[in-house]
C-alpha cells in the first residue's frame, strides 16, 4: 500500500516554509511603572486635576493626525459605527480591499477607519485612603484608527493605533504578501491563490527569501510606522520616557506542501485527516510542539476537526498555541500559531554561560519563533509520512462500482463482492493464464461447468464471454495482446480483482466471525 512519504517524494512539486500572519504590538513601557505617568505629566507642567483636559487634547491631536494623513494621500477617512469583524460577514480587511479595488489603488494608503473599541488606558481617580488623586490603569473604550496600506515592501497590511494614553499600537503584516513583492522585484514567476503559492518558478530562491524575513531587524521598521502615525511620540521621548517596546503578539509559521493539482491532493486528504483526528493523541501534540509529557504538566491538550466550504481543517491546541492542517487549492498547509511564547525556550546569556530560558515575546526572538514553528511543522509532516494511504484503493473501488463511458461506448459496473463477478475475477486470475494470457474459450471453460452440446449454446456462451471481456477491458482490468486473440491481466487488474476476492473469501468471513 502506498505511504504518504512516497506521495511527498514523487507527486508533490515542492515545499515552502515561512512566516504567514504576524501581529506586532508596541507598548510605551516607560509609562507603565507606578507613578511614571504622573511624572510624565509633571514634567510638562500638567497637574493631576488637569488630567482630563490634557489627555482629551492629546486624543484630538492623534485624531487630527489620522485625518490629515488621509487627506494628504487623498484617501477616505471613515467612521465605523458598529463592529466589523469576520464574524459579522464584512471585516475591515474586506472593506479595505474593496475600496482599493474600487479606486484602483496601486500603492500607499488605502483608507483610514475609525472605530470605538475596548482598550486599556490611564485614568485619574481619588484614593479614599490617602485622600489624594492618583493615576490608575483600567479598561475602557476609546477610538482606534486602522490605517490600511499597499506598502511597497509588505504589500497589503494595516496599523492599528489607540487614541488614548498609552497609545498602544499594532502592526499587521503577512509573510506571503511580503514574499510576493520580493518575487516581483526579482522577476521570478509564481502563481498565487488567496494567501498561498501554488506554483513557484524558483522554489529555492523563494525559500531563501522566507528565511531572510525571519532574520529581519524589526524595531527600526516598526518605529518608523509609529513615528509617522503618533504625533505624541516625540513628546514622550523628549521628556525622558522611552519609545515603543515591540513584541510579537501573534505569529503563524506555515509549511506549504504543493501538489501539481487539487485532484492529486484530494485523493490523500481523507486518510491524512482520519490519522490526525483518530490516531494523534495529546502526547503526540505535545511532541510536535516540542514539549515532553511529565507529571507536573498543567493544562489542556485538545484536537478538533471542521469541514469548511473551502475544505477540511484539523487543529491541535496546547496552552494558547496551536498546530493545524488544512487544504487550500492544490496546497496542503501545516501551520503553527504561537500566542504563548513562554511555552518554548530560547538560548540566552553571556558568552560562555548560555542556557535555555523561557522565550519572551520581544522582537529580538523573531528568528527563534521561526525555528520553533518550522520544527513543529516538520515533526507533524514526518508523523504523517508513515500513513498507509487508502484513498487510492477507495477510488479504485468506486470506479469499479460505477458505470462509465469509454471511446463512446457504455461500460457497465461490477459488483466486486457478487458471486458471479468474483467467479469471473477468479477465472481471469487463474495461474495458467499468467504466462500466455487467455482467450475467450479459456474463460468459457472456467465459467461453465457443463459442456455445450449444440452450436447455438456454444455461440450464446461465446457472445456472453465476449461481453464480459469487453467489460473487463473497459475498466482497465485486462488488455488485448497485439495482433492476437489473447488477453493479459493488467497490473491494475491484479490489484483490484485480488482485493475483491480477498475481501469476499477471507476478510469478510473473519470480520463476520469476530462480531
Amino acid at each position: 500500500m502506498t505511504t504518504f512519504a512516497e506521495i511527498l517524494s514523487k507527486q508533490t512539486t515542492g515545499r515552502l516554509s515561512m512566516f504567514d500572519r504576524i501581529i506586532f504590538k508596541g507598548h510605551l513601557t516607560g509609562l507603565y511603572p507606578k507613578g511614571a505617568f504622573a511624572r510624565f505629566l509633571a514634567r510638562q507642567g500638567v497637574l493631576l486635576k488637569d488630567f482630563a483636559s490634557y489627555v482629551q487634547g492629546a486624543t484630538e491631536k492623534v485624531k487630527a493626525q489620522a485625518k490629515a494623513i488621509a487627506e494628504q494621500a487623498g484617501r477616505p477617512y471613515i467612521y465605523l459605527e458598529s463592529a466589523t469583524t469576520q464574524a459579522t460577514g464584512k471585516s475591515k480587511e474586506d472593506q479595505a480591499r474593496q475600496i482599493a479595488e474600487r479606486d484602483g489603488v496601486q500603492g500607499g494608503l488605502i483608507c483610514v477607519f475609525a472605530v470605538l473599541e475596548l482598550c486599556g488606558s490611564f485614568d485619574v481617580r481619588g484614593n479614599h485612603e490617602t485622600k489624594q488623586k492618583e493615576v490608575v490603569y483600567r479598561p475602557r473604550k476609546c477610538l482606534h484608527f486602522y490605517f490600511y496600506y499597499l506598502d511597497p515592501e509588505f504589500g497589503f497590511m494595516h496599523v492599528r493605533l489607540a487614541s488614548w494614553f498609552p497609545f498602544q499600537i499594532q502592526v499587521y503584516i503577512n509573510g506571503r504578501e511580503w514574499l510576493a513583492r520580493q518575487l516581483d522585484k526579482q522577476g521570478l514567476a509564481y502563481e498565487r491563490y488567496d494567501n498561498c503559492f501554488v506554483r513557484l518558478a524558483d522554489l529555492p530562491a523563494a525559500q531563501k527569501l522566507g528565511e531572510h524575513l525571519a532574520h529581519r531587524e524589526w524595531a527600526r521598521v516598526l518605529n518608523a510606522f509609529a513615528a509617522r502615525l503618533n504625533p505624541l511620540l516625540a513628546t514622550i521621548e523628549q521628556t525622558g520616557f522611552q519609545g515603543y517596546y515591540w513584541v510579537i503578539e501573534q505569529c503563524e509559521i506555515a509549511t506549504d506542501v504543493m501538489f501539481p493539482d487539487r485532484t492529486t491532493l484530494v485523493q490523500v486528504l481523507p486518510d491524512l485527516f482520519q490519522e490526525a483526528i483518530l490516531v494523534f493523541g495529546a502526547e503526540d501534540t505535545m511532541r510536535f510542539l516540542g514539549r515532553k509529557l511529565h507529571g507536573n504538566f498543567q493544562g489542556a491538550v485538545t484536537t478538533d476537526l471542521k469541514k469548511r466550504p473551502a475544505g477540511w481543517r484539523v487543529k491541535h491546541h496546547l496552552k494558547g498555541n496551536s498546530l493545524k492542517m488544512y487544504d487550500k487549492a492544490s496546497v496542503l498547509r501545516l501551520e503553527t500559531t504561537i500566542n504563548n511564547s513562554r511555552e518554548f525556550k530560547v538560548l540566552q546569556g553571556e558568552d560562555g554561560s548560555l542556557r535555555w530560558e523561557r522565550m519572551g515575546k520581544g522582537v529580538a526572538n523573531f528568528w527563534r519563533f521561526y525555528q520553533v514553528g518550522t520544527q513543529a511543522n516538520q515533526r507533524y509532516l514526518e508523523a504523517l509520512a508513515n500513513i498507509q494511504l487508502k484513498g487510492e484503493a477507495v477510488q479504485a473501488l468506486d470506479d469499479l462500482c460505477q458505470n462509465h463511458t469509454k471511446e463512446g461506448k457504455r461500460v457497465a459496473r461490477f459488483h466486486p463482492v457478487d458471486k458471479g463477478d468474483c467467479a469471473l475475477f477468479s477465472a481471469v486470475l487463474a495461474g495458467e493464464h499468467l504466462l500466455n494470457g487467455f482467450r475467450n474459450c479459456d474463460l468459457r471453460a472456467r465459467l461453465d461447468d457443463k459442456v455445450a452440446t449444440t452450436p447455438q449454446e456454444i455461440k450464446r456462451r461465446c457472445a456472453r464471454v465476449s461481453r464480459l471481456i469487453a467489460k473487463l477491458r473497459g475498466h482497465g482490468l485486462i488488455a488485448k495482446v497485439k495482433d492476437s486473440r489473447l488477453y493479459r491481466v493488467t497490473k491494475y487488474g491484479y490489484r483490484v480483482m485480488s482485493a475483491a476476492l480477498g475481501f469476499r473469501l477471507v476478510r469478510f468471513p473473519e470480520a463476520f466471525q469476530a462480531v
